[in-house]
């Protein structure tokens, strides 16, 4: 029974005013799920208790929040009504299910110890910024907690991060190992204070505790007081946060922006920045209320904010976003970043500060404090540690806007484990996701709960976090899995994974991407009773003939997919070798069209003359060339072809260079456009979309002196415009009217605005992706769904 229902129920029991009877006491369990445990449920459910006069009890349990509330009919009414509505800031009511229970008599209204055992199901909160109550006590020198770096309470702190098991209580936390002075204990206890029954509850005399190691601090200062002086100085200080090390450092100091940058071997992917306040940031970048109104949330994500001008401002060093066209900006979520960046009366010290995971390139975030000395030792000047222990690995989470909407870059701290609500039950399960940007996802009945950003597989420590994550989240859910599912690729380390543990349980190896158009319909609550138009771009993913594929229209449910449209394969000449380099797939790509690559191009320039004839060879004779219809691939070589990018230093460098340059030329007039050929005259076969004209028109405007920006928002456009023709021609024959953009290449905010805008103008329905990021980071969730309804059919 609902909450509506039982109201509904309660009322109708009741008899009416002057009957005797209304004075009578009842009692209703009520059994509240969701995110109801670490973010002060049972202190307001007692408050609540306490104001209406009634008596009964309050615990935690598996299954989720129980309480059973006596007293007269119409205030246990407005109890089962206010469980809900009036829910604590953090908490999410998804089921609030009452029982009328025999009434027992009693005085009071007490909360009880945690019950363990049975399945689990109720959801653990994500880690929370420090809330407003808790930041006036942090700056309040007549306050016990001034300047406290661990200040919490039951509205903000860590929560995911520290879980070990559940139900949520301390000791099933990593606050285990702190016991509670008289005063916390005092106020964990009592029912009129924001830390009562508050988990993380800290304070200076019974910790945690912070030292710096690395270096001898000033006589008199205190870790942090040290630290800001080190970061004022040009030090790198690897810091301990919520769910593993940073490394920080004055984003206005070039040499040490530089040399942060050279350790860590970063090439020239951006640093994230924390600034102290908006103020700070506002002449770096444009700021829409939506923008402020995620920075400024509970999550506090990285959000990938517009320059406002290419270089930003002079202050700011230009080695933090070399190229970058947006700059990812954070504001501070934890007590330490507000005394790292300095509280009003502090000594001036930066005030934007770069803040990068803790780890080397390629490898996952550092937790673990003797691992953070060992691990980061090339990379850091000193370490700033405390001793609360991480349970689990959480990346920061980057969001950024497209046409006023939040979108994922990567889903992690503040969102992680927060499930995605499935439009069709599934049995248990586990998804291993892909191997790049690699998240698992949980799922059972119609939750799934993704895990938060573990990294690239091609490293045994992401591989060993990986494991962990899993083992954790199988915990914190109590999901445990009858079925795995992984990707088709047979190489892939995830899929390897699912092979080695699947023991007695049947394994589903889903088709790369229709797991991602499968993920953006699962988001968006369909229930696959009527395919939708897969428009799918990435980099890589496995085909079904071998190939690599990337270019992909699929007509596809949650059953199944038909190829209807792709790219027109072009030679992979060396694989990885060409991803780093795009002038060679810009080669490539010309080879394929057979236009002759000319001294004057810029991909011939920038490939040695050696390599140059070696690679003339390998794409004649087709050595080592697997042939793909990547879209992210084609991004590259039109990069190389405009002169903008020739070599990769991180994922996706290439195709990001020719948006920021195609963002340039964004309200100029374009003139005459480019145009995809697309062989679509047999109903029967995929229609086949061949660049050689897009790369034709490249190379007459490069001899005509037309800029590169204005070269990349015509092939921009040409992108969108040819999705356009693909969606409208499956219209005409297939009959679906709803288009899914999905895949890394639709984080490409200028592409996923351009192609939606012509696709509902002419009346089709688009779903982009808004809770699951567009990239491998929601990979897994389309696995999950697919591979629930295929599981007892043939693999």
């Amino acid at each position: 029974m609902t909450v509506r229902q039982a109201d509904a129920a309660t009322t109708e029991a009741v008899p009416a005013p002057s009957a005797p009877a209304q004075k009578a006491a009842v009692r209703c369990r009520i059994t509240v799920r969701g995110v109801v445990q670490g973010v002060g449920f049972r202190p307001f459910v007692h408050a609540l208790a306490t104001e209406l006069g009634l008596t009964g009890q309050v615990t935690n349990t598996p299954d989720g929040v129980v309480a059973e509330a006596e007293g007269p009919p119409a205030a246990v009414a407005r109890f089962t009504a206010r469980i809900r509505d009036d829910a604590p800031p953090l908490a999410v009511v998804e089921t609030a299910d009452a029982l009328d229970i025999p009434v027992t008599g009693g005085t009071g209204f007490a909360i009880r110890p945690s019950r363990a055992g049975g399945p689990s199901r109720t959801l653990v909160a994500p880690d929370a910024a420090t809330c407003d109550a808790c930041l006036a006590e942090l700056r309040d020198p007549a306050d016990r907690r001034y300047r406290h770096p661990f200040l919490t309470c039951t509205h903000c702190g860590p929560r995911f991060t520290i879980v070990t098991a559940l139900p949520y209580d301390r000791a099933t936390t990593t606050m285990a190992r702190f016991p509670m002075c008289p005063r916390c204990a005092h106020e964990y206890a009592d029912p009129a204070d924001r830390r009562f029954h508050a988990q993380p509850i800290a304070c200076h005399d019974c910790g945690p505790r912070l030292r710096l190691t690395g270096v001898d601090p000033h006589p008199g200062d205190d870790p942090v007081t040290a630290t800001r002086r080190l970061l004022a100085d040009g030090a790198v200080v690897a810091v301990k946060g919520l769910g593993g090390y940073h490394l920080v450092c004055d984003a206005t100091d070039d040499d040490a922006v530089t040399r942060l940058r050279h350790r860590k071997a970063r090439g020239d992917k951006p640093f994230a920045l924390m600034a102290r306040q908006l103020s700070d940031v506002e002449g770096l970048v444009y700021l829409s209320e939506a923008e402020r109104a995620l920075l400024t949330g509970p999550a506090r994500p990285i959000v990938l904010l517009r320059r406002r001008t290419p270089h930003g401002a002079a202050a700011l060093s230009p080695a933090v976003a070399p190229g970058s066209p947006d700059l990812g900006v954070m504001l501070p979520y934890t007590p330490l970043h507000h005394l790292l960046l300095g509280l009003p009366g502090d000594p001036p010290g930066p005030a934007l500060l770069v803040m990068t995971s803790g780890n080397t390139s390629g490898e996952p975030i550092v937790t673990d404090d003797d691992e953070a000395l060992r691990r980061l030792a090339h990379l850091a000047d000193a370490w700033l540690i405390h001793d609360r222990p991480i349970q689990v690995p959480c990346d920061d989470s980057v969001v950024r806007l497209c046409d006023g909407e939040p979108l994922f870059v990567r889903r992690s701290r503040g969102h992680a484990p927060f499930p995605v609500t499935l439009p069709v039950p599934v049995r248990p399960a586990l998804a291993t996701g892909g191997d790049l940007k690699n998240v698992l996802c949980l799922g059972e009945g119609r939750r799934a709960w993704l895990s938060a950003h573990i990294g690239d597989m091609d490293d045994l420590a992401t591989q060993q976090a990986f494991h962990r994550a899993e083992e954790h989240l199988e915990t914190v859910t109590g999901v445990r899995p009858e079925l795995l599912a992984a990707d088709r690729h047979p190489g892939y380390r995830s899929t390897q994974w699912a092979r080695r543990h699947a023991g007695e349980r049947q394994v589903v190896h889903v088709q790369h991407h229709h797991a991602h158009v499968a993920a953006a319909m699962a988001e968006h609550g369909l229930d696959g009773s009527r395919p939708v138009i897969g428009v799918a771009f990435d980099g890589t993913g496995y085909g079904d003939d071998g190939a690599i594929w990337g270019g992909e229209v699929l007509l596809a449910d949650y059953d199944g997919y038909r190829r209807f449209g792709h790219l027109r394969y072009a030679p992979l000449p060396g694989g990885d070798a060409t991803v780093r380099r795009p002038y060679r797939m810009a080669l490539a790509q010309l080879h394929a069209a057979g236009i002759d690559a000319a001294a004057d191009l810029p991909p011939v320039a920038a490939c040695p003359p050696d390599e140059r004839r070696l690679l003339h060879q390998q794409l004649r004779r087709g050595l080592n060339c697997v042939p793909t219809s990547s879209m992210g691939r084609l991004f590259d070589a039109v990069s190389s072809l405009a002169g903008v990018c020739h070599h990769a230093g991180y994922e996706a460098q290439a195709a990001l260079a020719l948006e920021t340059a195609a963002l340039t030329a964004a309200d100029e007039d374009h003139g005459p456009g480019y145009a995809f050929a697309l062989d679509a005259a047999d109903p029967a076969a995929p229609a086949v979309a061949d660049p050689a004209p897009v790369l034709a028109a490249v190379l007459a405007d490069l001899r005509a002196g037309v800029a590169p920006a204005l070269i990349a928002a015509r092939f921009h456009t040409a992108v969108a415009a040819l999705v356009h023709r693909w969606c409208l021609l499956a219209r005409a024959r297939a009959g679906l009217h709803t288009v899914a953009l999905t895949g890394g290449v639709f984080a490409n905010t200028l592409l996923a605005a351009t192609t939606a805008r012509l696709l509902r103008a002419d009346g089709l329905t688009v779903l982009r992706h808004r809770r699951v990021p567009p990239n491998d980071g929601g990979l897994a969730l389309g696995q999950l769904v697919i591979a629930a309804r295929r599981a007892d059919g043939p693999d």
